[in-house]
């Protein structure tokens, strides 16, 4: 899998950062703010120029930070952790930490807390963090160190656990596992009710017990998702997108966490990809065959002219495992959704 890091930007990106961070990460109740996964993403891929030409069709889409609540400190946490009332509370407190403590120390206490509850905000919480890490793992500065703290503070306030599933008959390959998920079919709208209406999924790797083992399953786990979504993206273009993006938020961290951290890491980036495809995966899968062969440069700028936030997210993900299979996945995206207005 080929690997992308955000350097050499010019400062677009910490504009683009500083810009963002006026803003909380989500609008209208609940939805996602991915003003900052984009921009990172379109940093990482050589398109810094452009980052703030895309905020500014974005920035109808960026809300406020809710009002303060109370502090969050080492002895309340457990009590906030969730409740997403208290996202300002929860960004305080990282930024506190982080201004404090090395990054990578912080994100080592805080990843085994947040990992159960990857879920929340769609599975975008934990794909902020991931781009996060990218950033400040390729250049530690005061913007991306700002970042990291917003992302975990996303990501606490929105922790959403999921329990009690079935273990189901599982499959030896993460492409086999993910076709044997399934689909809960239609109704149940909206995430957390298509998220509480699955109750099995297949095991996959769950027999790993090496941290390089766990490492090699999360990058064919990443590859699986990012190809399935050539031929089964159009069960739902953009929610499915996550099927991949989210394992790979947790792949782009693994070098900066813990060894003894990684096999858990696995199982959750797993049971997050494999519950997203539950939600909305398709009846039929559909054989899509991109007219014509492009470079991943050109598959980039194409997702740009675009816009949409989720095709910039899964194009970045594609150049990640950067086959052709992963760019006709990239491509596919761009045909189903809707470009940015």
């Amino acid at each position: 899998m080929e690997t992308s890091g955000t350097t050499h930007t010019g400062g677009h990106l910490e504009e683009a950062l500083e810009r963002v961070h006026a803003s909380g990460p989500e609008r209208e109740g609940w939805l996602s703010n991915h003003a900052p996964m984009v921009v990172e993403a379109l940093a990482a891929h050589g398109q810094a120029g452009s980052v703030h030409r895309w905020l500014d069709l974005y920035r109808d889409r960026l809300e406020d930070f809710p009002a303060r609540t109370a502090p969050v400190t080492d002895a309340n946490w457990p009590s906030a952790l969730g409740d997403p009332r208290r996202i300002t509370d929860w960004t305080d407190h990282f930024s506190r930490t982080l201004a404090e403590r090395p990054w990578k120390d912080v994100l080592a206490e805080w990843w085994p807390r947040l990992l159960p509850g990857l879920y929340g905000g769609a599975t975008h919480t934990v794909i902020r963090v991931g781009h996060a890490v990218r950033a400040v793992a390729a250049e530690e500065n005061a913007p991306r160190v700002t970042e990291l703290a917003h992302a975990l503070g996303y990501w606490a306030a929105r922790h959403q656990p999921v329990t009690g599933l079935v273990a189901l008959p599982g499959a030896v390959s993460a492409s086999a596992a993910l076709d044997a998920v399934p689909a809960i079919g239609p109704g149940h709208l909206g995430f957390r009710n298509r998220l509480d209406a699955v109750r099995g999924l297949p095991v996959w790797a769950d027999q790993v017990t090496d941290p390089d083992t766990a490492k090699e399953r999360l990058i064919e786990l990443v590859r699986a998702a990012t190809h399935r979504y050539a031929t089964h993206g159009h069960g739902e273009p953009t929610m499915l997108v996550h099927a991949a993006t989210a394992p790979n938020a947790v792949l782009r961290a693994l070098d900066s966490l813990p060894r003894d951290q990684w096999i858990p890491s696995l199982h959750a980036a797993w049971t997050a990809s494999a519950a997203v495809t539950a939600m909305y995966a398709p009846t039929e899968a559909f054989a899509y065959i991109p007219s014509a062969r492009m470079a991943p440069e050109e598959v980039v700028e194409r997702a740009l002219a675009h816009g949409d936030e989720h095709v910039i997210k899964l194009t970045d993900t594609a150049l990640d495992v950067g086959d052709e299979q992963a760019l006709a996945a990239a491509l596919r995206s761009i045909e189903l959704s809707e470009p940015l207005a």
